[in-house]
Parts: C-alpha cells; structure tokens; sequence
C-alpha cells in the first residue's frame, strides 16, 4: 500500500520540505515516461473536470485548501513558470531560478474566479509549446543546470521529469478534492 502524503509545500518552509516535495513527485512519476504522461495530461485534465457544476468546480476542499479550479489554473501558471525556466537554462550558463509562492499566485491571481474553459486551452496550448520545445533539445541541452532558490541546481532533464510528476500529483489531487466534495455533476445539456 502507498503510503498517503501530503504534497503541500508551503513557501515559509520551502527549505525544508522542497527535497520531501520533489522526491514524491519523482515517486508519482516512477518508471512512466514523462512525455507520454505531459501529453496526456491536457486531455486527462479536462476529463477530470468535466460535468462538475460551478459550486463543486469553485469549492475549496477545506479551509486553506484548493478548489478544483484554483488546481486548473496553478496546472496553467506552473506550465509557464516551468516552460520560462527551462528556456532561461537552455539560452542561459547557470542562470538562477527564482522559485514562487504557489498559494500567494493562487490568491492574489485570484485563481478560483478564473474561467475555466479559458484556463484549459491556455494549458493545453503552453503545453503543446512545451512538447516541441523539449522534442528539439539536443541531448547536451538535456544536461544543462539552472540555479533553483529554494532547490539548488537542477538540469533540463530533471525538470522535464519534475514536471510530469508534478502533472500526476495535481491530476491526483482533483480526484482528492472531488472524492471529499462528492462528485455532484451537471447534466450536460444539447
């Protein structure tokens, strides 16, 4: 049995649990590969949240927590951190990467009030930017390292990895918050 972890990795304690944070995305990902599961996740994305009505889409799953909506749009914010991070790494030598507080993002960019169709087609097409990205690296570039704040020095390859991990975790995380909000559905209507 898989043990149950908690991926929450608070910014005032990104120092501490950022080695715990990675290892268990890492986990998630074991032996799948990454590029399968990134360009699986759009659509798996937006399957997981098809039929929720607005009150489920938009209800955190407890107090301090996410809502489904506010996970769409960190999926659509992380693939732009993340694409501009590897593009710094690969035009840059050792450039420093600046980490971020997700939850401050989810609040003061007002993730919960965000459209949800709108949130899915920006990942999805950030996504698709990012596939023929890494489908061009030349395996030299798969080496080069960036300076993470919190996280030290991490390679393209590493952060490819992180990433689909990272996918999982929040594909995870929707079934989590749906499962504790039940699963109340909107009919779809013609």
């Amino acid at each position: 049995m898989t043990p149950s972890l908690n991926f929450a990795n608070p910014a005032g304690q990104a120092a501490v649990s950022s080695a715990d944070y990675v290892a268990a995305q890492l986990a998630l990902l074991g032996d799948h590969d990454p590029f399968e599961v990134q360009a699986a996740t759009p659509d798996a994305l937006r399957r997981a949240v098809t039929g929720l009505s607005e009150a489920r889409l938009r209800q955190p799953e407890g107090p301090g927590r996410w809502s489904v909506m506010a996970v769409v749009a960190h999926l659509a914010d992380s693939e732009m951190a993340y694409g501009f991070r590897l593009r710094m790494i690969v035009a840059h030598d050792r450039p420093n990467l600046q980490g971020y507080d997700q939850d401050r993002w989810a609040q003061r960019l007002r993730y919960n009030d965000a459209d949800l169709e709108a949130e899915l087609e920006r990942f999805a097409v950030q996504r698709q930017a990012s596939l023929r990205f890494y489908r061009a690296l030349k395996e030299e570039e798969w080496a080069r390292v960036g300076l993470h704040s919190e996280r030290g020095e991490e390679s393209v390859r590493h952060i490819f990895r992180l990433l689909a991990g990272h996918d999982l975790l929040h594909l995870r995380q929707i079934e989590r918050i749906k499962a504790a909000l039940g699963n109340e559905q909107v009919s779809m209507r013609n």
